[in-house]
C-alpha cells in the first residue's frame, strides 16, 4: 500500500496508464522526480508487481516501462480518485480565494 500510494508511485502509474512509456518520458511526464527517486520508485512498483520493464537489447538501451494487468486494475481505482481530487481541489481553491 505505501508504494502504492507514495507520491512518485501514483504518478507513476498515472503516466503508465496512458501506455508504455521510456525512462525519459516519464522523466518529463512526472515534473519534480529526482533520478534517484523515479530508478527507485520504479524498482519498487516492479518488485510489486504492478508495472513491467521491457529491455530491447539495443545499444543505445532502448527500456520501455509498462503497467502489468495489476497495475491496469489498480489504475482504474486510482484514476477516478485522482479525477475526484482534482475536481474538488479546484473547487476548494476557488471557494478559499472567494471567501472574505
Amino acid at each position: 500500500m505505501e508504494h502504492v500510494t507514495s507520491k512518485w508511485g501514483v504518478l507513476i502509474i498515472h503516466a503508465l496508464s496512458q501506455g508504455p512509456e521510456r525512462w525519459s518520458g516519464l522523466r518529463r511526464a512526472i515534473e519534480g522526480v529526482s533520478e534517484k527517486m523515479l530508478a527507485q520508485t520504479l524498482k519498487t512498483l516492479e518488485a510489486d508487481g504492478f508495472l513491467a520493464r521491457h529491455d530491447h537489447g539495443t545499444i543505445p538501451p532502448h527500456v520501455e516501462y509498462s503497467l502489468t494487468d495489476a497495475g491496469q486494475e489498480l489504475a482504474g481505482h486510482l484514476l477516478p480518485l485522482l479525477a475526484w481530487i482534482e475536481a474538488h481541489t479546484d473547487v476548494q481553491t476557488t471557494a478559499n480565494s472567494t471567501a472574505p
